[in-house]
């Protein structure tokens, strides 16, 4: 079998913790499917960049797309190095150099006590956020007016194309139909916004036609994010813009036990695609042994997905769960375990 190699940046502060716990749960994990993996480290981020001025070489997304199937990157960002130019570099970097289009986030309920939620148990919340990940608010078209005085104007465009909007759905839909899922709702703003919730309402109505098999629906962006409170078990998966999906996963993510529990990938379907968890990399907190490894440890359980090793990625998320289950958490999650016995915790329920 052909050995999936896997480029891994660690990244910044707790990213230092939480990634090599991942890391070996991941290769735990792939070994018992006998699905072979390699790593190969890269010192991308902030060090490098107080060190040499650039977070990431020039070439680096060419480097990724000749040599590795996967990325495994850790959170980005230090205190020492001032905005979000690093970020900027690796993170967008890596995502726009990749062309990395659709942005996954599972949200998933492990345990009762972990959910703001009445009367929600394990599995109860179980739905995916697909976010459009290269267009939108966040291609930064705009600028400033009178910059400095109170006459000031500040503007900020949005960029839909066709092209970005319908492969970013037809991936919603191909994510359905591969994992057993039942309904793709997509989230928009068409009441409102006249040409960017057009072309995302008629471009919804023109792939789905091609995905009979799976139940579909539009609906209004408040509508969601009110409902998915109120009635979490309706959505399955949830397709959206850049800006949309930015909020929308982050307040689902708070449904199940907030960023410490998130996973991400971010997907080009036709090429090499990252896979991050997406927590700051927490420098208040770095050094002490207590940041929780689980979103990264669920984040490789989305990159052996992909690589089409299910039996690994189920096999830690059940892990996962049963470790929870057991009370066997970081404290952020109302336990006392440090990052790495969290980790090995997880690790022994794999075995």
């Amino acid at each position: 079998m052909k050995v999936a190699r896997i480029a891994v940046v660690r990244g910044d502060g707790i990213a230092n913790e939480v990634m090599p716990e991942a890391e070996e749960t991941l290769k735990a994990a792939a070994e018992a499917a006998s699905f072979p993996v390699d790593f190969e480290y890269f010192d991308w981020g902030s060090d490098r960049y107080l060190e040499q001025g650039r977070g990431m070489p020039e070439d680096g997304c060419d480097t990724l797309r000749a040599g590795f199937e996967a990325v495994f990157q850790g959170a980005i960002g230090d205190p020492r190095v001032p905005g979000s130019i690093v970020q900027e570099e690796v993170i967008l970097g890596v995502r726009f150099g990749l062309d990395l289009y659709a942005n996954i986030r599972p949200c998933r309920l492990y345990h009762e006590d972990l959910t703001p939620l009445k009367n929600k148990g394990a599995g109860e919340v179980d739905h995916v956020v697909v976010r459009e990940n290269t267009e939108g608010l966040f291609v930064n078209v705009g600028g400033f007016f009178k910059q400095g005085t109170k006459d000031e104007v500040a503007l900020q465009e949005e960029v839909h194309t066709y092209k970005g909007v319908e492969r970013v759905i037809r991936a919603s839909f191909d994510f359905a139909r591969r994992h057993k899922r039942q309904k793709v709702t997509m989230a928009d703003k068409a009441s409102g916004l006249r040409y960017a919730g057009g072309i995302w309402r008629r471009v919804f109505d023109e792939v789905r036609a091609d995905f009979e098999d799976i139940e579909s629906e539009a609906k209004h962006i408040d509508a969601v994010a009110m409902e998915v409170i109120q009635h979490p078990g309706e959505f399955d998966v949830i397709v959206t813009n850049n800006m949309f999906g930015d909020i929308l996963s982050d307040v689902t993510s708070g449904l199940v036990g907030g960023l410490g529990l998130a996973p991400s990938a971010n997907v080009n379907l036709e090429g090499v695609s990252m896979f991050e968890p997406v927590h700051g990399t927490a420098p208040d907190i770095y050094g002490r042994g207590i940041a929780n490894p689980m979103a990264a440890i669920l984040t490789g359980a989305l990159l052996l997905d992909h690589l089409g090793c299910g039996e690994g990625g189920a096999a830690i998320r059940r892990a996962v769960e049963e470790a929870i289950a057991h009370g066997e958490r970081t404290a952020d999650l109302g336990g006392k375990l440090t990052t790495k016995e969290c980790g090995d915790a997880v690790r022994n329920r794999l075995k």
